[in-house]
């Protein structure tokens, strides 16, 4: 989280994130040009995380906190893992591979999508905006 905060990102754009219809959000987030191959979660703030814990199948549950990484090591697994996070009340940091953009997202139920270009933005706000998926305007994440 430290290292995000810190690189200077150009590039940003904000969505709300479409709890009725995770499904197709989180397929056109993964499955754009720059199709996602993996990707790690990053728990910034973590109130409620019943469905990323129930991603561990570990007993007993493991304990969800701040800076705690959850990592979606092949295509398969990063859609679960990205529908888990924004299903839960947690802010969280995505960073997928290969990384045209990251993403973070916020209990509030915002999605602000980070490039260092114009172009690797476009690669997801693209795909959203034409699904019809609701951009925030004029608003600015400061992290």
């Amino acid at each position: 989280m430290k290292r995000f905060r810190r690189t200077p990102w150009r590039f940003q754009q904000t969505f709300q994130t479409p709890l009725a219809d995770l499904d197709r959000f989180v397929s056109a987030i993964i499955s754009g040009p720059g199709k996602v191959e993996a990707g790690v979660v990053t728990l910034d703030q973590a109130i409620d995380s019943v469905n990323l814990s129930a991603l561990l199948r570990t007993s007993p549950p493991t304990a969800l906190v701040r800076d705690a990484s959850l990592t979606a090591e092949s295509p398969d697994e990063v859609g679960p893992l990205l529908r888990a996070a924004f299903s839960d009340w947690v802010d969280f940091l995505f960073v997928p591979t290969p990384k045209p953009f990251v993403i973070y997202a916020d209990h509030d139920e915002y999605a602000t999508f980070y490039a260092n270009t114009k172009s690797n933005l476009n690669q997801v706000v693209i795909p959203l905006s034409e699904l019809g998926f609701k951009k925030v305007l004029n608003w600015e994440r400061r992290l």
